[in-house]
């Protein structure tokens, strides 16, 4: 893993994050495009209603789904980019779901974090185990103050995780966004550098 400094050290991009990540249960890695079972995964993501939800993307076909996934790479390009990676079972090798880190910006030093974990594996705490694991990594390794995780206020199995992470709900912004034909209401949750390394283990 390259790019990670002390907090504000000016990053050199691009921010490049090819070494997996080992959690206790999972394995967070690039993702691979070509792999069958990568592409699989993603393609039944991207396909299913209830899981994209609350994205800003909507139901997407196969050919879609594989060029979105050809996109998705473990690299922050710029402030502002988007870094995700497969999250993987450290026991089966099964791909369990996908998750983000976005650094804003060295001037501000925010972080903020995404998740989308395939509806079978839910209700296991991988969500929980993956976000943590990028909250650790914008802390300690690009030196951030403050982490965060914006939502869909009607997403409340979302909300959850990033309650169990120690977040707190700092602003609920009222038909803050024009998303698939509606306005939504955009809830936010957030983290400090100093909170994060207080909390209990």
């Amino acid at each position: 893993m390259v790019g990670g400094t002390a907090p504000g050290v000016t990053h050199v991009y691009p921010i490049r994050f090819d070494t997996p990540i080992r959690t206790g249960r999972l394995v967070l890695r690039p993702w691979r495009p070509q792999d069958g079972a990568d592409r699989s995964l993603y393609r039944r993501l991207m396909a299913d209603p209830d899981v994209v939800r609350y994205h800003y993307t909507d139901v997407l076909d196969a050919t879609g789904s594989d060029e979105r996934l050809a996109q998705r790479d473990a690299v922050i390009d710029g402030p502002g980019g988007w870094m995700n990676l497969a999250v993987e079972s450290a026991d089966t090798g099964v791909t369990v779901g996908d998750v983000g880190l976005a650094w804003m910006g060295d001037d501000h030093r925010q972080a903020e974090i995404g998740y989308t974990l395939a509806p079978e594996h839910h209700g296991r705490g991988y969500a929980t185990e993956a976000a943590t694991a990028m909250v650790d990594l914008a802390f300690s390794v690009l030196g951030a103050h403050r982490v965060t995780g914006r939502l869909d206020a009607r997403n409340t199995a979302s909300a959850r995780v990033l309650q169990r992470l120690g977040m707190r709900h700092e602003a609920l912004l009222v038909q803050n966004e024009w998303v698939k034909g509606e306005w939504t209401d955009e809830a936010v949750y957030a983290v400090l550098a100093d909170e994060w390394a207080a909390r209990p283990h």
